[in-house]
């Protein structure tokens, strides 16, 4: 049966959406936007058992995200706009004579205006097999529910069939899965459209060093099945075969546009449906096409997000009789691929007539950074590769000339001196938000003309920042210089309770004494603020200032003391780090790496009593994991009895102090290098800091310890050491800075202690000593010129912190241990305290374990407020 919406005496025009993914979504919102939901009827037809999620961070599902998580639709906006969304039930044919559609419930719908917003569809190479049991593709939030339940019982080793975006994200998957994870990849490199071959290369080695295996320049021949017809490996084009359980096609995507062509819509040679430059089809007035599924007018398919946006956008400015086109898009991306950042902009690799690179590349560090500048200077483009921190400056000086050199772009920072471009460097044409395509000047007058004065306003009135996220801290910057240049005091404070800043609170602290929050909070709280119980920034950032201070200023070191419990994050509540079953890690200290064979024993022992999972990490110690929260105290009980401490992983505080085995062994070793790790380590243990501390001592300038990685490092040299500080080797990695030469053991251990004094004193909450370096005033010249020179005659003052923290130094297990008192807390249920916690389970991988987490299951469900039929 078919209806007509009636408004007054006259029915009311019909809008049918067929497709509801993140392009379907944004045009529902232009749509809204332009007061269309009022003057029209609007029904949308979805395809999946769920409205639109957001399909870029799909992989986020393995990392705890939920499905709910996911979605982009307000259910609220889809109530206050009338609009009818159908979900579970796709459209199946269209009868543009007619003008209606017809959906697989039988449903069918006359419109006055259709728009296809179908996407696009995995592409599965034509090999043997490639429908057997154990082949999935990855797309929806269904492919990954499947992918996981099969893991858990059929599959201990996984393929993927292609090295691009989403290749790269199921292989990261398939290893958070537990699985021997493999990537075959057609083409010579990986990520093939948005790097050149040094950028795949690059990004190659850090993946490798992942534990992720590579097949580059091989293509899949034929999928290997065994008797009972379910996957055991595959046959690759240069003769070799891969034995695996699992296959998951990831080798690019297709315009799902079989709807348009049953109705006789014109579409490319290679897929998509035809439109013009109002994103209409050039068959048929009547209907539009947008997203994946849309040829475009300039003859491409666009795969990105912001280009679909666009698209939405024109496309609902069209039906409300507006002038918009699109005639094309930036591809400019940057994303976060197993943990690496990856950014192309512009004409990354370079095609224009007489450009010329100019390229940093850092093969042990997985650095790669190419540019791709005119004869004139102008920025053409350009790649980076794990280090995109730049990419929202860069990508807006695209078409111009930068202010500064090229080779000022590209040096990451501690390998000469990096340019400083700020917001106010950018001109007001260049697009922050490619997303949406906002310019910086919209940006300023969303400030000075709208009056918004936080990021989240600016979000609200541009939509700059609300798609992938990559301009946003751009867009901080933006606004605060605005406000600024305006004369607005803008608020700096720690939080809503504070208006001080971090550096701020330590000094109050450190002056007055103060060794309780509630005192902090109640003296120097915001008004609001005061006799409140505070927010969950604020807390833990005190308690670590305070923790920092306890010797000095009377207050109890031990975490966990008192108030200081209620201050805590979540690791440092049960002295452990909480793993993704609600299990915890233990992680003793083994200072510099050093360990007797009975200890080694012990630590078997304890690993096989308790049935943990034990792994060798990058830091020369011995994890631990699996262990229930009341079986905490047993296991350290042990450990503490056989002389081991905590090794603090859980907290904000110095991790380890890695080194080579120095000249004791080593032939070109000049100084011992174990031995000052292991004093370095001692000495700094259980150190509270605004974040978490590493270090390596080399001994000799081969650097085996990876010492120019670490917050502070050191290498040996024939006069004694040299000291690096603001090293980074994680998600931003960066070389660390030459502090001072040849020192002496003394000399060294005085300049760290002014150093990390300084850092803990200076740096804001959750801010590594990298981060705390670039940004602090006068960057490391600053910093060498307090903590070497003493210009602010503060330095005796920072030694005499630091030698408190040594002499009060206690660890926190075995205090915990020896007092029942603080045993009380290692339970799951209070108020059952001998009963386990019954969804922490494991099952058994490679003779060990593995967390066993419950499947996800989601069924379909109607949608509060949506007219479902």
């Amino acid at each position: 049966m078919t209806t007509t919406a009636i408004v007054g005496d006259q029915p009311r025009p019909t809008i049918v959406l067929v497709g509801h993914g993140m392009v379907g979504q944004r045009f529902l919102e232009a749509l809204a936007e332009r007061g269309m939901t009022a003057t029209h009827r609007v029904v949308v037809l979805c395809e999946e058992p769920r409205p639109a999620y957001d399909r870029v961070a799909l992989t986020s599902y393995f990392s705890g995200k939920t499905p709910e998580d996911l979605s982009m639709t307000d259910m609220e906006f889809i109530r206050e706009h009338g609009i009818e969304l159908y979900v579970g039930d796709p459209a199946e044919t269209i009868d543009r004579s007619g003008k209606r559609v017809t959906a697989r419930s039988g449903l069918t719908v006359d419109y006055d205006v259709l728009v296809l917003a179908t996407g696009s569809y995995p592409f599965v190479p034509p090999v043997p097999n490639k429908d057997a049991e154990g082949c999935f593709v990855y797309r929806t939030i269904e492919d990954l529910l499947a992918i996981e339940e099969y893991s858990k019982s059929r599959a201990t080793t996984g393929a993927v069939v292609g090295g691009g975006l989403l290749g790269l994200e199921a292989a990261g998957a398939l290893k958070g899965l537990g699985l021997d994870a493999h990537i075959v990849e057609f083409a010579p490199r990986l990520m093939p459209v948005q790097v050149d071959d040094g950028g795949g290369a690059a990004l190659l080695r850090t993946i490798e060093e992942m534990g992720l295996s590579v097949h580059t320049g091989v293509g899949t021949q034929e999928i290997v099945v065994g008797e009972d017809g379910a996957v055991t490996g595959m046959k690759l084009s240069d003769g070799s075969e891969l034995a695996t359980d699992m296959v998951v096609f990831s080798a690019g995507v297709r315009p799902r546009d079989q709807l348009a062509r049953d109705c006789g819509l014109t579409v490319g040679e290679r897929g998509g449906i035809s439109v013009d430059e109002q994103c209409r089809t050039v068959t048929d007035p009547h209907v539009f096409a947008i997203g994946e599924c849309a040829l475009a007018a300039d003859g491409r398919v666009y795969g990105l997000v912001a280009p679909g946006y666009e698209q939405a956008e024109t496309a609902a400015a069209t039906i409300a009789a507006d002038e918009a086109s699109f005639t094309g898009a930036d591809l400019s991306t940057k994303l976060k691929l197993l943990g690496v950042d990856v950014a192309s902009f512009g004409d990354a690799h370079g095609t224009a007539e007489d450009c010329l690179d100019v390229v940093y590349s850092d093969s042990r560090a997985g650095l790669y950074k190419k540019l791709v500048i005119g004869r004139d200077g102008t920025l053409l483009g350009g790649i980076l590769v794990g280090d995109a921190d730049a990419y929202g400056t860069l990508r807006a000086f695209t078409g111009s000339v930068p202010p500064v050199s090229p080779e000022q772009l590209v040096l990451p920072a501690g390998a000469g001196a990096p340019a400083q471009l700020g917001p106010s460097a950018l001109p007001d044409e260049a697009v922050i938000c490619s997303c949406h395509n906002v310019t910086k000047g919209t940006i300023r007058g969303a400030v000075t003309d709208h009056q918004c004065t936080t990021v989240p306003e600016v979000k609200k009135c541009t939509k700059a920042g609300t798609g992938c996220g990559s301009c946003v801290k751009v867009l901080g910057q933006l606004v605060t210089a605005e406000l600024e240049a305006g004369g607005v005091e803008v608020d700096k404070g720690l939080c809503g309770c504070f208006a001080q800043t971090r550096e701020e609170l330590y000094e109050i602290v450190l002056a007055l004494r103060i060794n309780s929050y509630q005192d902090l909070l109640d003296r120097y709280g915001r008004e609001s603020a005061r006799g409140g119980d505070g927010c969950e920034t604020c807390k833990p950032a005190v308690g670590s200032i305070i923790a920092s201070l306890a010797p000095t200023i009377g207050a109890n070191g031990y975490v966990l003391a008192g108030e200081q419990a209620a201050l805590q994050d979540t690791n440092d509540h049960f002295l452990a780090n909480l793993q993704k079953n609600g299990s915890y890690s233990i992680v003793p200290r083994i200072p510099g790496g050093e360990i007797t064979p009975e200890k080694l024993i012990v630590i078997g022992e304890v690993a096989r009593d308790f049935g943990l999972y034990t792994k060798i990490t990058g830091g020369q110690r011995i994890d631990m994991f699996g262990a229930r929260v009341e079986q905490l105290p047993l296991i350290w009980a042990r450990l503490v009895d056989a002389g081991f401490e905590s090794g603090h992983a859980y907290g904000k505080s110095l991790r380890t102090v890695k080194s080579c085995v120095g000249q004791t062994w080593c032939r070109y070793g000049v100084q011992d290098s174990v031995r000052m790790a292991i004093d370095l380590e001692l000495r700094y243990r259980g150190l509270r800091s605004p974040h978490k501390l590493k270090s390596a001592v080399s001994g000799c300038a081969r650097e085996c310890a990876e010492a120019q990685s670490k917050d502070f490092g050191i290498i040996a040299t024939s006069n004694g050491w040299n000291l690096y500080v603001g090293g980074n080797g994680g998600a931003t990695p960066r070389h660390a800075d030459l502090l001072a030469q040849d020192l002496s053991d003394a000399e060294l251990i005085r300049l760290i202690d002014r150093f990390l004094m300084f850092y803990i004193r200076t740096a804001d909450r959750l801010e590594r000593t990298s981060t705390w370096l670039e940004r602090i005033p006068g960057g490391l010249d600053h910093i060498r010129d307090v903590v070497v020179e003493d210009s602010l005659g503060i330095c005796e003052e920072l030694e005499s912190l630091m030698a408190a923290h040594v002499a009060a130094y206690r660890d926190e297990w075995a205090e915990t241990i020896n007092d029942p008192e603080k045993l009380a807390r290692f339970v799951s249920f209070v108020n059952a305290p001998d009963t386990p916690d019954p969804v922490v389970g494991f099952v058994p991988e490679r003779d060990q374990i593995k967390p066993d987490l419950p499947l996800l299951t989601i069924g379909t469900r109607p949608l509060e407020g949506s007219a479902q039929r």
